[in-house]
């Protein structure tokens, strides 16, 4: 095949449009982004079919946008939540130390994966933890633990673990958000998933981890699978089935182009600029409803039941949205407050927590990797 130079159509030696606000880049990111469920044995067939697009074109504009940076990753994600032990982590650490901090979180912890600094508007219950990270670890090992060694390598002071009790939204589809009016709702409340783990057998596991990695530009194809099937010895349909059969035990997420939502394009250009973290505190044994009712919001990338305890006012409700302007956040924040008003869940507490500098990479679920990092670790004190 001949070379063509990047971002340039091999049918007209035309500039490919990259941007996410293309209109042909917008239909396909509208699904790529966060609407192909579980696994595909040919996702971006899948991709062209629910876009309408040719799959010639979805390849051609994926491939350009991965290599222009305004995607900055492609991958099937796993549900971790049943694969490891899993929180959201809040870091109380120094001010002077909080970039080297977030620093060795995202580029030496493998089991930490969004790192986020996050701010209040005043000074309210946990707005002194400005480092805030995901965290998890392989089944049969400890958050607390794992969480302990960071503490004391980075000398943070102290450290909140919140996990996740029930999970209402779990979809960062940016592009198809960015026209969400506040208020808009799905008909009915969100259906709570639980994080119980499930237990996998060897050739899950080989399948499960030959899937996770995100694609190269070269996989960037019609059947991204079969090569990988062939590189772990496996028959390409038993390949298929096993990881159909992960899709049913629920070890399967989306298969997702993540854009780069934080810092701008080539051209300056920024799919958001705000994320909040937003704080929610119902009455005691309201959760799941009141978890239903915010996760209906068709704007939330992501809702949770988490206890965030005494230090963050006793919230159990958090959820996160993203936008290009602020007081439109803001503007969604308060629709939601005003829905759970009106079905008769009473708001104890709000807040919210404010996004700066922000790293997202896959949380590693290997026990051999677990295991690595913390011999090389074990004898050290405070390196920051």
């Amino acid at each position: 095949m001949p070379k063509f130079p990047p971002f340039m159509s091999a049918e007209t030696l035309s500039p490919i449009p990259t941007e996410h606000d293309d209109p042909i880049n917008t239909r396909i990111l509208e699904v790529s982004e966060d609407l192909v469920e579980g696994f595909q044995r040919y996702p971006f067939q899948h991709i062209a079919e629910k876009s309408g697009v040719p799959l010639e074109t979805v390849l051609e504009r994926i491939r350009a946008m991965v290599e222009a940076g305004v995607i900055r990753r492609v991958r099937q994600t796993l549900l971790a939540t049943k694969l490891a032990h899993g929180a959201l982590c809040a870091w109380k650490v120094d001010p002077n130390k909080l970039d080297a901090t977030f620093d060795f979180m995202f580029r030496e912890d493998p089991f930490s994966g969004h790192v986020v600094t996050r701010s209040t508007d005043r000074e309210i219950s946990g707005s002194d933890y400005k480092l805030w990270t995901t965290l998890k670890v392989p089944q049969g090992e400890s958050l607390e633990e794992h969480a302990e060694v960071l503490r004391r390598i980075t000398g943070a002071h102290e450290f909140v673990l919140m996990p996740a009790n029930g999970i209402f939204a779990l979809g960062v589809g940016h592009v198809r958000r960015k026209s969400m009016e506040p208020g808009a709702k799905s008909d009915a409340p969100a259906v709570m998933t639980t994080t119980n783990p499930v237990e996998l057998d060897a050739d899950e596991w080989e399948v499960l981890l030959a899937i996770k990695e995100e694609l190269t530009p070269d996989e960037i194809c019609e059947d991204p699978w079969g090569p990988r099937a062939d590189a772990i010895g496996f028959d390409r349909e038993r390949f298929y089935q096993i990881a159909e059969t992960l899709d049913r035990k629920k070890a399967i997420g989306r298969f997702s182009t993540f854009l780069e939502h934080v810092k701008p394009s080539q051209s300056g250009q920024r799919v958001t600029r705000f994320n909040a973290l937003f704080h929610w505190k119902v009455p005691e044994g309201m959760q799941p409803q009141a978890g239903a009712e915010v996760g209906r919001h068709t704007i939330m990338t992501h809702c949770y039941w988490r206890e965030g305890g005494p230090r963050f006012g006793g919230v159990n409700i958090m959820g996160v949205v993203h936008g290009t302007e602020r007081d439109k956040v803001l503007e969604h924040k308060a629709a939601i407050d005003a829905h759970l008003a009106s079905v008769g869940i009473p708001l104890l507490y709000t807040n919210v927590f404010w996004g700066g500098r922000s790293e997202i990479k896959p949380s590693e679920i290997s026990p051999k990797v677990y295991r690595a990092f913390h011999e090389k670790w074990k004898d050290s004190g405070c390196v920051l």
